[in-house]
């Protein structure tokens, strides 16, 4: 009896272990439950541990921060890894529009919490963590607290804290509710928000095609492969050639003669030019491959190949065979001499069957190798990002930094390690699994801790006035949002991105897992993380400056 009192009302590790435990398993479960198809997943964790922290549960304070900042930490890097590879291409296609919704998202939350102060009569503590919290942004609660500690002392930004704990709640269900509402409002079917997303991203993305050209061009006819691959290897790459009756595997040494069809991968785009330079080009819809050749998909496993160009690997001169597509992260690549591989890529091979296993093992094929996860990559890219996100931005006219913070720092720094793939000897490849196991642990740690450390106070504060601060928060977090999200659909924005925009544009993990539960896509998350990095920047900005105004 006495281990079990220990344990329920300690203060050591175990003790925070236990209640951690016990929230994230009922939030968990709590979120599994569904009406009318709808379920809160992952944010139940945030109930439960209200629920806990009200009838008495205890962990303290210290071990709650940490494991709260860390839980973040996670979250966001997984997110950033995975989008890294498309992020540049989708902040290239629609990200201005992206962020200037997230931008007036900001600019409305921040008018009507100065509309509150001034007309309503709300004091500048509260005002400012009823802010914070309706937009679930801690970073922000942290520099404007250091200012009314300044200005104010310490009591002002205790007052604040207690404004965020009441107003976060709702700033986790406002988003959610607004997906809801939006999607009512405009009698939205998530199957049909799907195909049109990977539409999109099919039109976007460079689409490559089977193509089969036709020598004809006089100055081509008696040059050796070598020479053709020199003047159309950005546009077309070879497959197999032709010859009368006979198909080849081309080597370099080869000479094209007149009437060799080239069999190969080409954009549509880039036909007319080809035709210029070769011959007659044309889509090749049968794609038959006769004889002894054979098309495989091997997968990029051996770590040695791993951020090699294809001339440096050297498939093409040491086998009889050829790459002739890559796929990477869902996007198709063409391969030129320059192209990189990395791991997890998948290539498309044409060449002799025999060769088939010879090749598989040189680029390795094996998926055991991918299953195990590389986790040095992962704390350097947490330990670069944490650091990133300590640096303070000096911001003309404030007397307090900005910062990136736990969340924005290691968000970016995933995305550029995710983006690029490896830099020198070190990948930063995570396998779908592991990605999704970190994404999960993270934000079901940070929702626990957030729960644990609010339920406490949250219903006397409430009985004591404290429900016309959460009124005010529910203004500042759903009018904003609801009224971007009504323009954005207007605007024939994908109902996937809007929730992922609201998302980021309010600082919130909770409520993009949520978004990520409707469909199995990566519009979600590449709208969050396009947004997320300068909605952070500004929603620190403004709740300094809300201070400073209202004081």
């Amino acid at each position: 009896m006495e281990v079990i009192q220990t344990l329920l009302f300690g203060t050591g590790s175990a003790t925070a272990a236990f209640w951690i435990g016990l929230t994230a398993f009922a939030g968990v479960l709590f979120g599994k439950f569904e009406v009318r198809r709808i379920r809160l997943g992952a944010a139940g964790v945030l109930f439960s541990g209200l629920l806990f922290a009200h009838f008495g549960a205890k962990v303290d304070h210290h071990v709650l921060h940490f494991v709260r900042e860390f839980g973040l930490i996670l979250f966001v890097y997984a997110i950033g890894i995975d989008v890294g590879p498309r992020f540049l291409h989708a902040f290239r296609s629609d990200g201005l529009k992206l962020n200037l919704l997230a931008v007036g998202i900001v600019l409305g939350g921040f008018a009507i919490a100065w509309a509150l102060h001034v007309h309503g009569g709300v004091a500048t503590p509260v005002i400012t963590g009823i802010m914070s919290g309706a937009v679930t942004n801690t970073p922000g609660l942290g520099a404007a607290q250091q200012l009314l500690s300044e200005y104010g002392g310490d009591n002002a930004a205790a007052i604040a804290g207690m404004g965020y704990a009441l107003a976060s709640p709702f700033g986790i269900l406002g988003i959610i509710l607004t997906m809801l509402l939006v999607r009512l409002l405009f009698a939205i079917r998530i199957d049909k928000e799907v195909a049109d997303y990977n539409a999109q991203v099919n039109n976007n993305a460079q689409k490559l095609e089977s193509v089969a050209i036709t020598v004809s061009n006089p100055n081509l006819i008696g040059h050796e492969i070598a020479y053709i691959r020199q003047v159309i290897d950005d546009e077309f790459v070879i497959s197999r050639i032709q010859r009368g009756a006979e198909q080849l595997i081309p080597r370099d040494d080869m000479t094209l003669v007149e009437g060799d069809v080239l069999y190969g991968v080409s954009a549509e785009d880039h036909l007319a030019n080809l035709r210029l330079k070769v011959g007659p080009a044309e889509i090749n819809r049968k794609r038959e491959i006769g004889g002894d050749l054979a098309m495989f998909h091997v997968l990029v496993t051996c770590r040695k190949v791993a951020g090699r160009t294809i001339e440096q690997i050297g498939i093409g001169r040491r086998y009889e065979a050829n790459i002739t597509r890559i796929f990477r992260a869902g996007i198709e690549i063409l391969p030129t001499s320059t192209t990189t591989l990395e791991l997890g890529d998948t290539v498309r091979v044409v060449g002799k069957r025999e060769l088939l296993d010879d090749v598989r093992k040189e680029l390795g094929h094996s998926v055991k190798e991918l299953v195990h996860p590389n986790t040095l990559p992962i704390f350097f890219g947490i330990f670069i990002g944490v650091l990133l996100g300590s640096i303070p931005i000096a911001i003309p006219g404030l007397p307090v930094p900005a910062k990136l913070g736990m969340a924005g720092g290691p968000l970016l720094v995933a995305i550029f390690l995710g983006y690029k793939g490896r830099i020198g000897g070190v990948d930063f490849y995570l396998t779908p699994g592991a990605n999704i196991m970190l994404r999960e642990l993270g934000i079901i740690l940070f929702l626990a801790c957030v729960g644990l450390s609010s339920g406490a106070q949250f219903v006397d504060t409430f009985n004591n006035g404290g429900y016309l601060w959460m009124l005010y928060g529910t203004a500042i977090t759903f009018i904003p949002i609801f009224a971007a999200a009504v323009i954005a659909r207007l605007m024939k924005t994908n109902y996937l991105k809007i929730c992922g925009v609201v998302s980021g544009a309010m600082t919130d993990p909770p409520a993009l897992e949520f978004a990520n539960g409707l469909a199995p896509v990566n519009a979600q998350s590449t709208a969050y993380a396009a947004v997320y990095p300068l909605t952070m920047f500004l929603r620190i900005l403004f709740a300094q400056i809300l201070v400073l105004v209202t004081l």
